[in-house]
């Protein structure tokens, strides 16, 4: 044998995802997650689990053989009750085998039973909200990271700005750098860290899940109230007294409040103040100006640009003028001279307490990561023999879904295609295969009846007791509504 051939048969292979890295003794694969310790393959980031118990600072939740664990406390919902995660629970591919951890546990009354994998997701992607007026781009433009396509803008929503990122195409279907940098972008944010994007003709911001957006090196602050016309009709009632015309610049809906139903209502006379853009209904105005990072997501930096000359007819000098953001960080006021031109003057107390309650009402600007990904039926048959029962046990919400815990959403139509906040996550929830996929964690939770009846894999069943050893990671609870074995989850009712 040769030296090479030696050094070669020291190493195992790994067959947890389609790479099979060849791993030498004491090193860890492409993936940093298994690892060769004296020729056994082991995951290397310890299986987690969620106890509520761990996090205040009690005692770990006891496992006695004929007891659940969960001696009456007077916690109705068994809060503290200990829940495996696939997090750390490593993979079964190619899925001819079952998952790695399929545990039951009695909740109340009930033998439940929790199938876990970290399942290798190569379709898959976040959608990402970010909760800003200033323009980030244009639907369908294209998101880069690192001069590469990662995703592209999808649309505006209230007071958001919304990002797809990742998917198949960029995964797989492009340059292998494509794919590389969009499985890099997809794990950090899912991961909670923060990644710089940018948006073809558009902004430059940095993203990252729970924090602020920083769009053109500017942290966001607020998150606006509503549109203009929204404002509009928020505040109406507090500026009849103390002003003569209100116009709430916003790059969707400007409003004038003389024109608006509410001012209409509360008996605002024409004020002969006339603004550009394309009038919707009454005190209504679409494009007003231009998107941008200016006044109300507009670009507008001078708000005088957006009227035209007033009435001569109906406008009057002395006429008192508040222009305003949807945020309230931009604001001026103005009352009209013998000209009938607008001319700045002091704000007064009643506008400025009006001009902060606006901004008190704008909740803050954070950016929400959303993992998205499909249970494939290979992902399914580490769960049963016939996947499709699988799926039709989620739909008949016999079978709960979650990731690391945290409820799923999941999608109506075919297949499991699932939706989860990464931050209802454990940290370092989400790893990577260098196909480029990434890897995510999914728990299917049910009756241990219905396991048997879908065709699971009930030679494998372990009693959770078996599983929670020391080497586990446990953490607290993140989302205190999340709690996959709860009887709210399913349609079946005790008993039955």
């Amino acid at each position: 044998m040769t030296d090479k051939a030696h050094v070669k048969s020291e190493k195992i292979r790994c067959d947890a995802c389609p790479v099979l890295c060849y791993i030498a003794d004491g090193k860890s694969g492409a993936c940093d997650r298994y690892g060769n310790h004296a020729g056994e393959l082991v995951r290397l980031d310890p299986l987690t689990i969620i106890s509520n118990s761990i996090e205040s600072g009690a005692k770990a939740v006891p496992f006695m053989k004929g007891n659940s664990g969960n001696d009456w406390d007077g916690d109705l919902v068994q809060s503290n009750r200990p829940f495996i995660t696939a997090v750390g629970a490593g993979t079964t591919y190619p899925d001819y085998k079952p998952a790695p951890f399929i545990v039951s546990q009695k909740v109340d009354d009930t033998d439940m039973v929790t199938i876990v994998t970290e399942g290798i997701f190569s379709y898959c992607g976040v959608k990402v909200k970010i909760d800003t007026d200033r323009f980030i781009g244009h639907e369908r433009d294209i998101v880069l990271c690192q001069g590469e396509p990662v995703g592209h803008v999808m649309t505006s929503e209230y007071g958001s700005k919304m990002l797809s990122l990742g998917g198949v195409e960029h995964l797989t279907g492009g340059t292998k750098k494509e794919g590389r940098v969009t499985c890099d972008t997809l794990l950090k944010l899912c991961n909670g860290e923060a990644v710089e994007l940018t948006v073809e003709g558009g902004a430059c911001v940095v993203v990252q899940a729970g924090k602020a957006p920083i769009v053109n090196g500017q942290a966001e602050k607020l998150m606006r109230v509503g549109c203009g016309s929204a404002a509009i009709g928020m505040f109406a009632s507090q500026w009849v007294q103390h002003v003569d015309e209100v116009i709430v610049v916003d790059d969707h809906i400007t409003g004038v409040l003389s024109e608006h139903q509410a001012g209409k209502m509360l008996n605002v006379p024409p004020s002969g103040i006339k603004i550009r853009g394309r009038r919707s209904t009454p005190g209504r105005y679409f494009q007003v100006a231009q998107p941008g990072t200016g006044w109300g997501g507009t670009d507008v930096e001078d708000p005088l640009t957006i009227l035209k000359p007033a009435d001569k007819n109906v406008a009057w000098q002395g006429l008192r003028l508040l222009m305003v953001s949807t945020t309230g960080e931009q604001y001026a006021y103005f009352q009209l001279d013998a000209d009938l031109e607008p001319q700045p003057v002091p704000l007064t107390e009643a506008l400025q307490f009006s001009v902060d309650r606006i901004a008190e009402n704008c909740e803050p600007s954070i950016c929400s990561v959303l993992f998205m990904g499909g249970a494939g039926g290979s992902l399914r048959a580490g769960v049963t023999e016939n996947p499709v029962k699988l799926t039709n046990s989620v739909k008949d919400a016999l079978t709960h879904v979650s990731c690391g815990g945290a409820n799923a959403y999941v999608w109506p139509g075919g297949g499991i295609t699932v939706m989860a906040d990464v931050l209802d996550m454990p940290s370092n929830s989400f790893g990577y295969v260098p196909t480029p996929a990434l890897v995510a964690p999914i728990e299917f939770t049910m009756r241990l009846s219905d396991y048997v009846a879908l065709g699971g894999h009930a030679d494998h069943v372990r009693p959770i007791e078996d599983v929670i050893l020391g080497s586990v990671r446990r953490v607290g609870r993140i989302d205190p509504e999340a709690d996959p074995t709860a009887k709210h989850n399913y349609r079946w009712k005790k008993g039955s």
